[in-house]
């Protein structure tokens, strides 16, 4: 039975491999300081496998769970958002830039 047991649960780990990464808990409040450290975010449903909507919040070895209401994180996640398209656009940019030089 054991057996039976270990191999169900490592099928499941295979194919849920976030099931046990879910926000179960989420903070309200959240300090500047942690903000302006944070590197990337992720947006978790409540649907699915975890059952609470939650940003997380990742940044050097660490997760944090924060209510996705919260003025001070979506101020951070759309500041975030507006950094990564204008380095995507100066990319594109660059990248036509060369074509050009290289046609003429």
């Amino acid at each position: 039975i054991s057996v039976l047991f270990l191999t169900l649960l490592l099928l499941f780990l295979a194919l849920f491999p976030g099931a046990f990464n879910c926000c179960t808990k989420i903070s309200d409040e959240i300090p500047k300081g942690i903000l302006r450290r944070v590197e990337r975010f992720e947006i978790q449903k409540a649907h699915g496998l975890c059952h609470l909507e939650a940003i997380i919040l990742h940044m050097k070895g660490k997760k944090f769970c924060v209510n996705p209401w919260n003025r001070k994180v979506k101020k951070m996640m759309k500041k975030m958002k507006h950094r990564s398209k204008f380095h995507v656009r100066k990319q594109r940019r660059t990248r036509i830039t060369k074509q050009r030089e290289q046609k003429q």
